[in-house]
């Protein structure tokens, strides 16, 4: 006997599940791969050795210094939110754990355990004012920016009497800190770098964060609809803020790295890594009204960026013209994104 629910509906449009090609158009990371490929290509019928192991540590250190601020923004973006000071906030941190051990003498571990917790209360300060005041979270973190940028200037030349501070090197703590956040495996000319770990690491941790469990699912419900989002019950104000403190740590972790790898920082915050780490992070895949992007689209945008600057400086192209190609790949992926985005709404769902 068929009942109501085997019979066949006649007119009715049959819905085919969407192929495997068509699902691979829909993924944020498809033309950030893609364009990795090109610019291997390009580059290294120019220059051959940036397919070697020396080009290849440079291309993956550029990579991982871009892609761990990246990742983060991405997970901001997916949540519909924005942080221009993650940049700034790297060098202060950087600066406060230099200052720390310099000035007043600390060991490198307890600076550092410092600087992490200034960086957190930073992050928390952030998110609060996102969710208690309402506006924008592109002003809150401007006016961050600006509060560190001058105060880092500030605080460096009153305590320090410079704009570099170093004198980290051979502090207590130094050996253990520099093998766990400045070691390097040498294989044939190429120098890979700790940072590449980090980053990994960052990678597969937000990739995890959004796919496997309840906070990934209510960032992707706060990029949708942060209305409906609180209507449905997800913790708008808690996720918000834990954002915040995501960022922070990516921050703490960049200028940890930047810190042990230079035995000093130069105190110089100025605005341009933030800008890229949004490039980047858009080249990923990602959608600045939220709800849409992916850890692994980061991870393919980072390594776009590297092969690209790294390409142009092995193939001799002028220095500048990395800010034309960078402007171009990101005019090509705010493109795609939107296509991509039309067939994935189109996919029907079941």
């Amino acid at each position: 006997m068929v009942t109501a629910a085997q019979r066949p509906v006649f007119g009715a449009p049959e819905r085919r599940a969407p192929s495997r090609g068509r699902r691979l158009l829909t993924r944020p990371s498809t033309p950030a791969l893609a364009g990795v490929v090109v610019a291997l290509v390009v580059f290294g019928v120019q220059a051959p050795q940036l397919l070697g192991a020396g080009g290849w540590a440079s291309v993956l250190d550029a990579a991982a210094l871009i892609g761990i601020g990246a990742v983060a923004v991405t997970v901001l973006l997916v949540a519909g939110q924005f942080d221009v000071s993650i940049g700034v906030l790297a060098v202060a941190s950087s600066v406060t754990a230099g200052l720390l051990v310099s000035e007043a003498g600390w060991g490198l571990w307890p600076a550092l355990a410092v600087s992490l917790v200034a960086a957190l209360a930073v992050g928390a300060v952030n998110g609060l004012l996102v969710v208690i005041t309402g506006l924008p979270s592109f002003l809150v973190t401007l006016a961050t920016f600006l509060v560190l940028q001058g105060g880092t200037l500030v605080v460096a030349q009153s305590v320090a009497g410079t704009s570099l501070v170093d004198g980290v090197e051979g502090a207590p703590g130094w050996a253990s800190a520099d093998a766990v956040f400045g070691s390097v495996l040498v294989l044939g000319d190429g120098r890979f770098r700790v940072s590449i770990v980090w980053w990994a690491a960052a990678v597969l941790l937000a990739g995890w964060l959004l796919r496997r469990t309840r906070f990934g699912n209510a960032v992707y419900a706060l990029g949708g609809s942060r209305r409906a989002a609180r209507e449905l019950g997800v913790p708008t104000a808690w996720t918000t803020v834990a954002l915040y403190l995501l960022t922070a740590t990516a921050a703490w972790l960049l200028g940890t790295l930047a810190l042990v790898r230079q035995g000093g920082v130069p105190v110089a915050p100025g605005f341009g890594a933030e800008i890229e780490y949004l490039v980047v992070a858009v080249i990923g895949g990602c959608l600045l009204g939220g709800g849409y992007g992916s850890a692994v689209g980061a991870a393919a945008g980072a390594l776009l960026y590297g092969a690209v600057r790294t390409g142009i400086g092995v193939a001799g192209w002028p220095p500048q013209s990395f800010q034309v190609v960078l402007g171009v790949l990101l005019v090509v992926a705010l493109l795609a994104n939107g296509v991509a985005r039309r067939r994935l709404i189109a996919v029907p769902r079941s």
